[in-house]
């Protein structure tokens, strides 16, 4: 059975014991694999800003690799509410972007998980101008700071 299959096995079980009835649909995203809930309970599963989908693919994925330890990591999406909230969080980061550049002034985000946290670092990677930091420590939620870059040239 490939990583795939047992993580969509379990995801099934899981729903299926909260007394879901839904579909899973495995597709491959620029991401890596992802498992696409398909319900007449969208609302509920997705919960309040995703939450519940986060909860759902942090277990799937602790589950998946107590039994396969090297399995890649699985995204868990339910009506493609993850797809939507990754495009309009790029558009956020640009717009902030845009706006650090033209203010100097930095910018600290609201609070993210490490998963929302990368696309942030990742959308960013290839501008010249903009550096992000995120802070050190445990914490599962955490503001990224958007600023200018430092230049090397200039007197301190």
């Amino acid at each position: 059975m490939t990583t795939v299959e047992s993580a969509s096995k379990i995801l099934d079980t899981m729903l299926g014991h909260l007394g879901f009835t839904a579909t899973i649909e495995p597709q491959e995203t620029h991401d890596g694999p992802c498992l696409q809930i398909h319900s007449s309970e969208n609302a509920t599963l997705i919960g309040n800003d995703g939450d519940r989908l986060d909860d759902l693919q942090y277990l799937v994925n602790r589950i998946l690799r107590r039994h396969q330890p090297k399995a890649e990591r699985i995204k868990v999406d339910c009506a493609h509410f993850r797809s939507m909230q990754e495009d309009q969080l790029a558009e956020e980061v640009r717009g902030i972007a845009e706006r650090v550049k033209a203010t100097g002034k930095a910018f600290q985000m609201r609070p993210l998980n490490a998963y929302y946290r990368r696309l942030v670092h990742n959308s960013l990677i290839d501008d010249s101008e903009i550096s992000s930091h995120s802070p050190q420590g445990e914490e599962r939620l955490k503001r990224i700071t958007i600023s200018l870059k430092k230049s090397s040239g200039s007197p301190s």
